[in-house]
């Protein structure tokens, strides 16, 4: 029996995908930008459906324009997580993982979408904006501090529990992490500054795993020399 021929090209031409150090900042960058559209579209929605809208046109745009460069980022973030996870990865967790983080960026979008909607209605003059626009607003406050925000809770629980059984981060930022998301689920608020939480946590993330990433490619160096 004649045994087929291993292709030369296997080696040659062909190398294994490794992801980059650098992508690490991808989660610094969404905490940054995420929590800029927050304070933005904070400043700028009226603080009760009673009170007069209050005309921040120029920072909804600047948010909306932020916001798909931050969940670009977002993604990038996900994949350093499921990256540093490697064979350890478990595949319950990790779908409960990526699936809650999909659909947190998902809602996110819808918002700020809705976000823009409110903001190019109160430029109309022949639509009757007390109606329309409380009425967006109180959906787009829905869909982010209801719904948005209950993922981002559940993406982080399932992370923790992957970090507190893998053993591939410290105890306390586990604990700080179940803390967190308990934060998200219990309260009830339509404050926009809740939504603060989750970027914070994030860019804390991402710090850390910058500086180990740091760390563990400095040892080798000082060994060597």
């Amino acid at each position: 029996m004649i045994e087929p021929m291993a292709d030369p090209r296997s080696e040659a031409q062909f190398h294994r995908l490794r992801t980059p150090r650098s992508a690490a900042i991808a989660g610094i960058v969404f905490g940054v930008l995420f929590a800029t559209c927050v304070a933005l579209l904070a400043a700028a929605m009226p603080a009760t459906a009673s009170a007069p809208w209050a005309r921040g046109g120029s920072q909804i745009t600047t948010a909306l324009f932020l916001a798909p460069i931050a969940g670009i980022a977002f993604l990038w973030f996900i994949g350093v997580l499921r990256d540093r996870f490697g064979d350890l990865e478990d595949r319950f967790f990790s779908t409960v993982f990526v699936g809650s983080g999909l659909l947190f960026l998902a809602m996110t979008f819808v918002s700020m979408a809705l976000a823009g909607a409110l903001l190019a209605v109160s430029r109309n003059a022949n639509v009757p904006e007390n109606d329309i626009v409380y009425f967006g607003r109180e959906v787009m406050l829905h869909v982010t501090n209801v719904y948005a925000v209950r993922m981002a809770a559940v993406f982080m629980i399932s992370l923790a529990t992957m970090w507190w059984r893998t053993r591939l981060m410290p105890g306390p930022l586990v604990i700080a992490t179940y803390l967190f998301a308990v934060v998200l689920l219990v309260v009830v608020s339509f404050s926009l500054w809740v939504a603060l939480v989750f970027p914070a946590w994030v860019l804390a993330v991402s710090v850390y795993i910058l500086a180990t990433d740091h760390r563990q490619s400095v040892r080798p160096r000082e060994g060597g020399g």
